[in-house]
C-alpha cells in the first residue's frame, strides 16, 4: 500500500484521494494552499451574501437571517459564534441521531445558552433507526446511514417549510481532510453530492425498493425524503460552507470556545488522541468509524494525526505511533450498537466480510482477517524529508500534561450510557 509521504493516509482512502509525483496526498496539497488565500476578499464576498440572503429571508415574513445546521460540537459553536458576532440572527436546526452522549447533550444546550438563538430539532424513531442500521450494514457497511441522511436532509426540508433560503455548513469533510475538492472551487452544497458520499449512492426509495429489504418501511424512511427541485427552486435554497471564507482550524476554534464560551470536551478516547471531535455521540464515534478500519485499514487516529502534521503540530513519525496505537482499538461502545440492533459480534464482522479491502487485508492460515500493510512499516520511506513541514511553536499543548483540554495521551474507558431524546 502507498502512503503519504507527509502525513498518513493510505492510497485506499475513501472517498477518494490522489498522490502526486512526489507522494505527497491531495489532502496535504490542499491544505498548503490555504494560506495563499486572500481571506480579506473572502470575508467581503461573505459579507455579502449573508447581506443579499438575509434580505430574501426578511422579504418572505421571517426573523431569521439564515439556518446554520448544528449538533452541539466544536464547529457548531464556531459557526454560531461567527454569525453571532456578525449581528444576523439565525435558527438553528438539527437532527437528533439518538445515541447521544450527557457531554453532546450539555454542549448543546450550552451553545444555546451562550448565544441565544432559537432551535429546530428532529428525531428520528429508536425503531427507524435501528431497522435502516441493520439493513445499511448489511448493505454498505454502515451504520449510520439515518444519522448523515436526516443531518444531510432535515436543515434542507426546515430552509423551505420556513422559507429561508441560505444555510450555513461549517466544512466539507472530505475536502478538509482528503483534498477531494480544490480551494477556489469554493464548493456548495448539492443534492448529488449529499447523495453519493453522505448517503452511499441511497436515497429513501432506493432502499424501500431494495430487492434485500424486508423490514424497512417507508414510514422509517419519511424524514429522508429531499424537497422537490420546484420547492427548492421556489425558495431559491443554497447552501455554503464558512471554511470557503474564513481560515479554517479547528483546534484553534475549540481553543477559543472553550476559553469563552463553556464548550467542554472528552476526557477520554478510545480510538483517537484527540479530546475535541465527536462528542455528540457514542456510535458513530466508535463502532462506525472503526467500520472505515474493518473495511479499509485506517481509522479516526489516521484523520486526527494527518491534521495535526499538516498543521505542524506533529511529526510524520509522532503521528505514525499515534495510528498505530489508536486505529486498531476496538470501541467498547460497539456493545451499546449491538444491543440496540439485536445483534452478535460474530454475524456484524460477518456482514462486512465481503467489503475487506483485498489491497490491506488478508486471511492467515487459521481464517483470521490480518492486515497486509499499514503505516508503521513506511516510517522510513524515501522522500519523506523532502516534503516535510516546518513545525509551530505551541505544538507542545499536544501534550497531556500541558494541555489536557485538547489531546492526552492517556486512555480510560468511557462511561457507555446514551441518552434518546
Amino acid at each position: 500500500m502507498e502512503y503519504c509521504k507527509r502525513c498518513c493516509y493510505p492510497a485506499n482512502s475513501r472517498p477518494t484521494i490522489i498522490f502526486d509525483d512526489q507522494g505527497v496526498c491531495s489532502g496535504c496539497r490542499l491544505h498548503e494552499s490555504r494560506p495563499l488565500i486572500d481571506w480579506d476578499e473572502r470575508k467581503k464576498r461573505f459579507e455579502d451574501i449573508l447581506k443579499e440572503y438575509s434580505q430574501k429571508s426578511r422579504a418572505n415574513g421571517n426573523h431569521y437571517d439564515l439556518i446554520i445546521p448544528v449538533s452541539g460540537g466544536k464547529d457548531s459553536h464556531f459557526q454560531v459564534y461567527t454569525i453571532k458576532q456578525m449581528g444576523y440572527n439565525p435558527l438553528l436546526v438539527t437532527y437528533n441521531h439518538g445515541f447521544n452522549t450527557k457531554r453532546g447533550i450539555r454542549n448543546l444546550t450550552n451553545m444555546l445558552h451562550q448565544f441565544g438563538f432559537d432551535m429546530l430539532r428532529f428525531t428520528s424513531s429508536p425503531e427507524a433507526a435501528k431497522t435502516i442500521s441493520k439493513f445499511m450494514l448489511q448493505t454498505v457497511g454502515d451504520i449510520t446511514w439515518h444519522y448523515h441522511a436526516g443531518i444531510m436532509t432535515f436543515p434542507i426540508k426546515a430552509a423551505v417549510m420556513n422559507k429561508i433560503p441560505l444555510i450555513l455548513w461549517g466544512e466539507h469533510g472530505f475536502s478538509e481532510l482528503l483534498g477531494m475538492y480544490n480551494q477556489d472551487d469554493m464548493m456548495e452544497f448539492s443534492k448529488k453530492d449529499r447523495q453519493e458520499h453522505s448517503m452511499r449512492g441511497f436515497e429513501p426509495d432506493d432502499i424501500l425498493n431494495h430487492p434485500n429489504n424486508t423490514e424497512v418501511l417507508q414510514e422509517h424512511l419519511a424524514p429522508f425524503y429531499y424537497p422537490s427541485d420546484e420547492e427548492i427552486e421556489d425558495i431559491g435554497v443554497r447552501g455554503i460552507y464558512l471554511a470557503n471564507y474564513v481560515e479554517w482550524d479547528a483546534r484553534a476554534h475549540t481553543r477559543l470556545m472553550i476559553e469563552k464560551y463553556n464548550f467542554e470536551t472528552a476526557l477520554k478516547r478510545e480510538r483517537t488522541h484527540h479530546l475535541y471531535e465527536k462528542l455528540d455521540d457514542i456510535h458513530a464515534d466508535g463502532a462506525h468509524d472503526y467500520l472505515k478500519y474493518l473495511k479499509f485499514g485506517y481509522g479516526r487516529a489516521t484523520d486526527d494525526a494527518s491534521n495535526d502534521i499538516r498543521h505542524g503540530r506533529m511529526t510524520r513519525e509522532e503521528g505514525i505511533k499515534i495510528v498505530s496505537q489508536y486505529d486498531h482499538v476496538r470501541p467498547s461502545d460497539l456493545d451499546i450498537w449491538l444491543k440496540f440492533v439485536g445483534m452478535t459480534e460474530e454475524e456484524f464482522l460477518g456482514e462486512i466480510e465481503h467489503l475487506r479491502d483485498p489491497k490491506i487485508w488478508e486471511k492467515d492460515d487459521s481464517g483470521e482477517w490480518q492486515v497486509k500493510d499499514s503505516i508503521a512499516n513506511h516510517v522510513g520511506d524515501e522522500d519523506v524529508d523532502a516534503v516535510r513541514l516546518p513545525l509551530v511553536d505551541d505544538r507542545e499543548m499536544l501534550r497531556s500534561h500541558n494541555q489536557p483540554s485538547y489531546s492526552r495521551d492517556d486512555h480510560i474507558v468511557e462511561d457507555s450510557e446514551y441518552i434518546w431524546f
